[in-house]
């Protein structure tokens, strides 16, 4: 538990969107900030667990930070915060589309998105345990690599008969 609370006490130290506002928070309350964020945490957790909207608030939460993290790192100089985050968007993506066919059953999941919100949270987290990577490396490139030239080819066929069905509109069009 001690892990946590130093990991927490360090996330607070850092530099970004959310330390600055929880910062301007603390000034204007006169309540410390990790009391702030901890209560933050909780009113998110609870609203996860039992709120109308919870699957927005998954969404946001899962797309927001990893969003302004993303423009972040195409802005920096840095090829390596790049790949962290491109590898997390394919890793969302992946799971956007798993969703989306098992949505009608996982829907009915007790806290299912409060489980979806520590999974993208998982994904998002830096450093070694950066659950996008170790997916990524485990799952989603062993079966690119697997797999990746029978999926060229199908991309191109469709590619083609895309171009094809397009060009065909177009004439039709025109007569």
């Amino acid at each position: 538990m001690d892990g946590l609370r130093q990991r927490f006490e360090h996330f607070l130290e850092q530099r970004n969107f959310i330390t600055e506002a929880l910062g301007a928070l603390e000034v204007r309350t006169g309540v410390e900030k990790r009391y702030l964020a901890a209560g933050a945490v909780t009113v998110l957790s609870l609203y996860l667990l039992f709120g109308y909207g919870a699957p927005l608030l998954c969404n946001v939460i899962g797309f927001v930070y990893p969003a302004y993290a993303s423009i972040k790192a195409i802005e920096s100089p840095s090829k390596e915060d790049d790949t962290v985050w491109l590898t997390y968007w394919v890793v969302y993506a992946l799971f956007g589309l798993v969703e989306f066919f098992s949505d009608l059953l996982l829907f009915w999941f007790p806290f299912y998105y409060a489980g979806k919100c520590v999974f993208l949270l998982f994904c998002m987290t830096p450093g070694p345990w950066n659950g996008a990577l170790l997916l990524y490396h485990r799952v989603v490139r062993p079966l690119f690599l697997k797999h990746h030239v029978a999926l060229d080819n199908a991309v191109s066929h469709l590619g083609g008969r895309a171009l094809d069905a397009a060009a065909g509109i177009t004439r039709d069009a025109k007569s």
